[in-house]
């Protein structure tokens, strides 16, 4: 700025300068062309009155200013100069001495400015060499995320291999598989498993479907859900049951056998089953005082949950049941005209028949799934021993925080005979439950007393958490 602002102005006045030095110049030339020229008069006009007038001889020097024009003229071999009106001899006036002054004065500002521009480099340069700070690291990419970014590109390059195969030779894609793949998306995880899901659609189109419920068990289990739609007829019992001799009573004394196909079990009745264990449920007529009694701090009896609902103004008319089995604790709140859909899944048992048969609703939903309700929509959810430990802690997690978007505000959480290590659970799975900021309407602990959980030092957890009316 201190460069532009005196530069054209010190550049005007050694224009000015330059433009009296050129006539001075101009001057001297002509005096001397007069003192060596024939010519009797020279005359010069248009001089500025300030012009300083320098007549070079060989043995003095004049200076001085004149008014208006004059002339120069030789006379007799003397020099003379000749004033029209009048010609005033002054002192010698020095005006080299203004263009020296005008002339530092302009180097003085080049080197001002000079100095102000290397400065102004020197300190862009130094700012330039400091270490640029570190930016901020990106947050981490979740896990999950990371996860279904790795299927989707297994998934293209697995159907670019497809699409590159050589033309010539039949696509061994079932043509039903690609028409429903252009009707609804397929979910990532089945394209994991190519071979088990070209398996469960290859079929006849419009006639009876193969016998493979198995086949749909085990890639369910694996996340292909939900599983491609199929245009084939199911497979009915051999001799079926008549609606009317369907149980009536959420605990029946038995089930019927030709309710179920049996093709991929390795018992072919509910007795069976029971011989083998007792315990999972096929026999609902031991399960009629299950949710009843009593026992130890471990259990808690549905009186003692109605009550204490109500104490806390609460209701209880929807519920879900999460890893149900065989439907025994939906088919006690029935009695009690409450309706709780079971989420199941046929692993080496008919537990989706057997729900059904006694009149309850199953859903075939495997654990890692979302589950099919909307948001707000239940009063109470119950996580029976299907959730435990062996569940992997990312989807156990992810479990929980859907089970908080389907229960609505003031509903209750119910996580029946949790088991797991004595220290998992004080580290790992009590905080982890902790983070859904419940309250705790009762929390108990207890030791598993079978040859498992003396081995392994497990315990178990039942606990009744209620989520807050409003967050």
């Amino acid at each position: 700025m201190l460069l532009s602002f005196f530069l054209p102005r010190a550049l005007e006045q050694e224009k000015d300068v330059n433009d009296q030095f050129s006539k001075f110049r101009m001057m001297v030339c002509l005096a001397d062309a007069f003192c060596f020229s024939k010519a009797n008069v020279i005359s010069i006009s248009d001089i500025d009155c300030a012009s300083l007038i320098y007549i070079n001889s060989r043995s003095r020097l004049l200076k001085g200013f004149e008014y208006g024009s004059f002339s120069l003229t030789k006379t007799k071999g003397q020099r003379q100069c000749h004033q029209h009106s009048e010609l005033v001899r002054v002192s010698v006036v020095v005006r080299k001495m203004g263009f020296t002054f005008t002339t530092m004065t302009l180097n003085l500002l080049l080197l001002i400015a000079m100095v102000a521009t290397n400065i102004l480099s020197l300190y862009h340069l130094s700012s330039t060499l400091q270490s640029p700070k570190s930016p901020k690291p990106p947050p981490p990419v979740p896990d999950q995320l990371l996860h279904q970014l790795h299927t989707i590109r297994a998934t293209i390059n697995h159907l670019t291999r497809l699409q590159n195969t050589n033309p010539t030779k039949k696509s061994t894609i079932p043509s039903d598989l690609l028409l429903y793949s252009q009707l609804s998306p397929i979910a990532s995880s089945c394209h994991n498993h190519p071979e088990l899901l070209h398996k469960y659609m290859t079929y006849t189109p419009f006639s009876l479907c193969p016998s493979d419920s198995d086949l749909a068990e085990s890639l369910i289990l694996r996340g292909c859900h939900p599983l491609p739609r199929r245009r084939c007829f199911s497979q009915t019992p051999q001799k079926p049951i008549s609606p009317n001799s369907l149980p009536q009573n959420p605990f029946p004394s038995s089930l019927p056998d030709n309710a179920v196909v049996w093709d991929h079990y390795t018992c072919k009745s509910f007795d069976c089953i029971n011989r083998q264990n007792p315990n999972l449920g096929f026999d609902p007529s031991r399960d009629v005082s299950k949710f009843n009694s009593y026992k130890s701090d471990l259990d808690l009896p549905i009186n003692q949950l109605f009550q204490i609902a109500k104490a806390a103004k609460s209701v209880l008319r929807l519920g879900l049941d999460v890893g149900g089995g065989t439907g025994s604790f939906a088919a006690a709140m029935k009695v009690r005209n409450m309706t709780v859909v079971t989420t199941t899944m046929n692993v080496a048992a008919p537990n989706s028949e057997a729900v059904a048969l006694r009149g309850l609703v199953p859903l075939h939903v495997p654990l890692q799934q979302r589950l099919p309700l909307f948001d707000g929509v239940v009063d109470l959810v119950r996580c029976g021993r299907a959730v435990n430990r062996w569940i992997p802690m990312t989807v156990l997690e992810f479990l929980l925080f859907d089970v908080d978007r389907v229960l609505r505000g003031g509903g209750y959480l119910w996580v029946d005979h949790f088991f797991s290590k004595r220290m998992d659970l004080e580290k790992v799975y009590a905080p982890l439950i902790g983070k859904l900021g419940y309250k705790k309407v009762k929390w108990a602990m207890g030791n598993k007393t079978d040859a498992g959980g003396v081995k392994n030092g497990e315990v178990f957890l039942t606990a009744l958490l209620q989520k807050p009316v409003s967050r």
